[in-house]
């Protein structure tokens, strides 16, 4: 009779612990449909995970928003100068999720040289919680996701927990879902090129920017503690750190020499290096008739391919940032990116 008893519990056990374990499964699936799969717009969603898909090892990491994955072809930094790079932007990028997707970085490489947008230096505030969405969502991290998600929370509605399950967020898409979400229920194509989301088109740039004065040119306070935390780690990591203001100016994304000049302080107080590429865009060749494909705001890739090759001259002959074409086995990870990136470009 006991032993009939002992045999019932330990059914009655197992059929609970598959019944969760099921629950789990299903849950798990109805979170990979209903959450988005940014395949298509806003397919900059999907560039912050594409970082861990990369065979390659980098020496250079830039970090920064659009006026980086618009700007920086790592591709041609790889083939020009043997650079090897990534780009882990996202659009309008607080300084903060900067940070923490340097921490998650770390956590998988060490490089060389980290190259920082000076442009996010402007904004100290959150915008809105879709490009929060768009920077954290792909972030691998657990722990880095959530200590950026909550400094990035909106308002009080907006739950902490759904930064970690994204089910919370998003299960109400399961009455708006498209074709992408089942096409791409388990597997994602690749948006970028090694975190470059490349613009072919060209619409010129014609008419002279212009900058309406402001009333406080101080960057806000939470930039200069996590620009100071970014240092603090990179110098802790034993990376050179670069602050680099992209050479496109527009009266969407203004930039003033008051601004210059503090960055230029800061740079000089910690010893780091900071190049504002507007004072080197003859330099680089920069022709925005041809060389942006939305009149202005920001390159296209002729002329991120124009800007990079000014950054691949710094970093090799500057910073000692080695030549990967000399290693066979980087060669080889690189060499399926290139032909990808050149089929993209319209090469023969």
């Amino acid at each position: 009779m006991e032993t009939t008893i002992q045999h019932t519990k330990r059914h009655i056990i197992i059929e609970v612990l598959c019944y969760i374990l099921l629950t789990l499964i299903l849950c798990f699936l109805f979170q990979e449909l209903t959450r988005p799969k940014y395949m298509s717009h806003p397919y900059e969603g999907a560039m912050m995970a594409e970082y861990y898909e990369a065979e390659t090892e980098h020496d250079v990491i830039f970090l920064g928003d659009c006026e980086f994955y618009e700007t920086i072809s790592p591709v041609t930094l790889w083939e020009d100068y043997g650079v090897s790079s990534y780009v882990r932007g996202s659009p309008q990028q607080l300084i903060w999720q900067s940070y923490y997707v340097l921490q998650d970085t770390l956590k998988h490489e060490t490089p060389k040289v980290v190259v920082f947008n000076a442009m996010e230096m402007k904004i100290g505030e959150v915008q809105s919680e879709a490009y929060t969405r768009l920077t954290l969502d792909g972030l691998k991290d657990l722990r880095y996701r959530l200590q950026a998600a909550e400094l990035s929370l909106k308002d009080e509605n907006e739950s902490l927990l759904s930064y970690a399950v994204p089910l919370l967020r998003y299960h109400s898409r399961i009455t708006d879902l498209q074709k992408d979400d089942f096409n791409y229920f388990f597997r994602r194509d690749l948006i970028s090129h090694h975190g470059y989301l490349m613009q072919t088109s060209i619409a010129p740039q014609t008419e002279e920017p212009f900058q309406t004065p402001l009333f406080d040119y101080s960057f806000p306070d939470t930039c200069w503690e996590y620009l100071d935390k970014i240092a603090d780690l990179c110098e802790e990591n034993d990376i050179e750190l670069v602050l680099f203001k992209a050479p496109t100016i527009s009266w969407q994304y203004p930039w003033y020499e008051e601004w210059d000049a503090q960055l230029v302080d800061y740079a000089e107080e910690r010893g780091i290096r900071y190049i504002n590429g507007l004072s080197y865009a003859d330099d680089m060749g920069l022709d925005m008739t041809t060389d942006t494909y939305d009149k202005g705001v920001h390159l296209n890739v002729y002329g991120a391919e124009k800007c990079s090759r000014f950054l691949g001259n710094i970093l090799r002959n500057d910073y000692s940032v080695p030549d990967g074409r000399l290693d066979d086995t980087q060669a080889a990870a690189w060499a399926p990116v290139c032909e990808r990136y050149h089929a993209a470009r319209g090469d023969k």
